[in-house]
């Protein structure tokens, strides 16, 4: 999986098209993600020590990774791979050919 926590990525479908957040976590084996502001659900809680009352609790839900792209400067890219001449890999914005700011 490409997208890394701590990136900023756009929704390119689904009802939150257009949304843009930074990656809070990542489920490689399921290729989930889930975005800071985006995709909220409500889930109910029970009384707690923390929450005396209990009710419902708003929280981010998981997006599938193929509906999310990483912005840089501005623009929406794929990500792909590089080789340097030393040999080491490097993550590369495809549409700029410029190399990722979070490796």
């Amino acid at each position: 999986m490409l997208i890394k926590k701590g990136m900023k990525v756009r929704v390119i479908s689904g009802a939150h098209k257009g949304s843009e957040g930074k990656v809070l976590f990542t489920s490689p084996k399921k290729q989930r993600i889930i975005v800071e502001g985006v995709n909220f659900i409500k889930k109910s809680t029970r009384p707690s020590q923390e929450n005396p009352n209990g009710g419902l609790v708003e929280k981010e839900a998981a997006l599938h990774v193929s509906n999310v792209m990483v912005v840089q400067g501005g623009t929406v890219s794929r990500l792909g791979y590089k080789f340097l001449d030393d040999g080491s890999k490097v993550r590369v914005i495809k549409k700029t050919n410029e190399e990722s700011e979070i490796q």
